[in-house]
C-alpha cells in the first residue's frame, strides 16, 4: 500500500515551510521544548530521526554530542532541503517512508520522531521495527498530535463559542472510532490516523517498551501574557510527547 506523502505536494510544502519560518508557532513554543526535555544524553550515541523534515533536529543532535545521526523522511522535497541546509559529516539523510524501517542497517541508542506518527497507518509495525533497531536499554522519544485532536474529521465544529466568537469549550467527537480521518491544512484531503491513548500505550508496552514519561504541553503564565490565544490548549492540548525505554535483557 502506498504511503501518504503530502509534504511533496507543492501547495502544502510551501504553506508548511512558511509556517515554520515564523518563529511564533505551536511547534516552537510547545512541541519542540517538550520533545527535547525528554531526550537522554546524546553524547557518543547513534541517533535515528524518523520524519526528519528539513534536518534542523539532526543538526541539534550532533551539537548535543551524537556520534552518528540518520534522518529519514518520505518527502523528497524535505530531504533535498536537509541535504543543502543542514549538512554535517556525522549526518546521513535517507529518502524513505518509516514503514520500511526494516531496510535500515545497524543499531541505534536513541530513536526520535517529531510529529510524524499521526500520518502512519501501521503504528504497531513501525513500533516493532523501532524496538528491533534499538540497542538494549535504548530510548524512544516521540511526539504526535494529541488524540483529542486526531479524532476529528474535517475542520469545523471543534468548538462551542459564545456570541462574540470566543471559544467556550471543545466538542469531543468520535474519540473511540479509530482509523483514518481526513482534515484540511493548506490543502484538502490530508489523511491522519487516530488512535486512543490506550492503543498508543498498549502498543508500546506489548512491544516491550517501558513508558517512562508523557507530556501534554500547556502554556505557562508568562507565555499566556504574550500569546493569550493559546489559552485554548487548556481545553484541548495540541500535542502528546512520550519517552519509552527498551527493556534490558534479564
Amino acid at each position: 500500500m502506498a504511503q501518504q506523502n503530502i509534504y511533496d505536494n507543492e501547495t502544502f510544502f510551501q504553506g508548511y515551510k512558511k509556517l515554520r519560518e515564523n518563529e511564533v508557532n505551536a511547534n516552537n513554543l510547545f512541541e519542540i521544548p517538550a520533545l527535547f526535555s525528554l531526550l537522554p544524553s546524546l553524547s557518543g550515541k547513534n541517533v535515528l530521526d524518523l520524519g526528519c523534515g528539513f534536518g534542523e533536529h539532526c543538526m541539534e543532535y550532533v551539537k548535543m554530542g551524537a556520534s552518528k545521526v540518520v534522518g529519514i523522511d518520505i518527502s523528497e522535497k524535505m530531504i533535498e532541503v536537509a541535504r543543502k541546509e543542514n549538512v554535517d559529516p556525522k549526518i546521513e539523510y535517507i529518502n524513505m517512508p518509516m514503514e520500511e524501517l526494516e531496510k535500515i542497517k545497524g543499531k541505534f541508542d536513541v530513536v526520535i520522531s517529531s510529529l510524524a506518527f499521526h500520518y502512519v497507518e501501521d503504528f504497531s509495525g513501525v513500533v516493532h521495527n523501532i524496538y528491533n533497531l534499538l540497542n538494549e536499554g535504548g530510548i524512544f522519544v516521540f511526539s504526535q498530535e494529541n488524540p483529542l485532536c486526531t479524532c476529528y474529521s474535517g475542520n469545523t465544529g471543534r468548538w462551542t463559542r459564545d456570541e462574540k466568537g470566543n471559544k467556550l469549550y471543545v466538542n469531543l467527537k468520535d474519540y473511540g472510532i479509530e482509523g483514518e480521518k481526513e482534515s484540511q491544512w493548506f490543502v484538502d484531503g490530508i489523511k491522519k490516523y487516530h488512535r486512543m491513548f490506550s492503543t498508543i500505550i498498549n502498543t508500546l508496552t506489548e512491544t516491550g517498551f517501558v513508558v517512562e514519561k508523557m507530556i501534554e504541553p500547556l502554556p505557562d503564565e508568562e507565555l499566556l501574557e504574550k500569546y493569550p490565544d493559546y489559552k485554548d490548549l487548556f481545553h484541548k492540548p495540541d500535542f502528546l510527547v512520550i519517552r519509552a525505554k527498551k527493556k534490558d535483557l534479564q
